[in-house]
């Protein structure tokens, strides 16, 4: 009997010290916001990361590596579920939770046969793309405002500069006065988006008659136009103008970049042309915009009834 309980005891021994040569002390939290902190990544993305973050530590106060298996990311999918939040943004914080898991097994606080999301899939739904009519967009362009809605009106000056320009949120409250380039006295944009580094060379003394420089040059500077808030106040606001321009939409500030898009292609401008103003690595993300806007569609099969004739 005391051959088998030293055996046993010899193999219990063994699996302890490989649970601990495979398995880190070292808090998940702890390493995660060290990874954050520590990383070159944008701003707008580690702000991503410390949301997912929080929504983790308001699961668990305490979370290691040995506790992140198949069983835990659903339960904490479930957990986010039940919060109400939508599938997109479940997926958001569950790729954020890859992406550390990744940062981890690189690191070797876990070991590769441990990695959970081998069998787990990341739920995502198709975006609908949401953007303004011709008809809308003149609305928001006509909204009168009162002399005490000033913080409305450059919420409002913000959102059509992103129509005239194609930019996102967060390229355009970075836009810095030397991204403003000057040849031969006509003025583009040119600027590396944060959301994937690459630059953009806009032409905004071209783009809806230049109409963008206008809003700059009433506002005395870009830093002075853009500056106008966190990204979930501003939608607010956004919808808030949607509505007292008699648009039923639920509208946000990414709208302007969707507009922007559709009017330039039912401006007749090349889809290759749009592409490069948006800054998509593909044409294929562009060609979105040339399938629905309905108007597009009418205007050139009425085109066509013409050529026919």
């Amino acid at each position: 009997m005391s051959y088998w309980i030293k055996n046993l005891e010899y193999a219990f021994a063994s699996l302890v010290d490989q649970v601990k040569k495979s398995v880190s002390p070292i808090s998940f939290f702890d390493f995660s916001d060290y990874v954050i902190e520590n990383s070159d990544r944008s701003q707008s993305t580690k702000e991503n990361m410390r949301g997912t973050l929080k929504k983790l530590k308001k699961y668990r106060n305490e979370l290691y590596f040995r506790d992140i298996n198949f069983a835990f990311l659903r339960s904490f999918e479930q957990r986010l579920r039940d919060e109400g939040l939508k599938v997109n943004t479940i997926g958001k914080h569950l790729r954020i939770t890859r992406t550390l898991v990744n940062e981890a097994i690189n690191e070797g606080h876990m070991q590769l046969n441990d990695y959970p999301f081998r069998k787990f899939k990341i739920k995502k739904e198709t975006k609908e793309h949401i953007f303004l009519t011709p008809e809308e967009f003149y609305r928001m362009e006509s909204l009168q405002l009162s002399s005490n809605q000033k913080r409305l009106e450059k919420i409002l000056d913000a959102f059509l500069f992103c129509c005239y320009t194609g930019l996102r949120f967060s390229d355009f409250v970075s836009l810095k006065t030397d991204e403003l380039i000057t040849q031969d006295g006509k003025t583009w944009i040119s600027k590396y988006m944060l959301k994937t580094s690459l630059k953009v060379n806009i032409p905004v003394f071209l783009l809806f008659n230049g109409k963008a420089l206008k809003l700059i040059q009433r506002y005395g500077s870009v830093e002075n136009l853009t500056t106008i808030g966190c990204n979930a106040d501003v939608n607010r606001k956004v919808r808030q103008l949607a509505s007292m321009a008699g648009i039923k939409k639920k509208i946000t500030f990414h709208t302007s970049r969707h507009t922007c898009a559709t009017m330039l292609i039912y401006k007749r401008v090349p889809i290759t042309t749009v592409q490069k103003i948006l800054g998509h690595t593909s044409v294929r993300t562009t060609q979105i915009y040339s399938e629905i806007i309905p108007e597009t569609m009418i205007r050139d099969l009425e085109d066509a009834n013409m050529q026919s004739c």
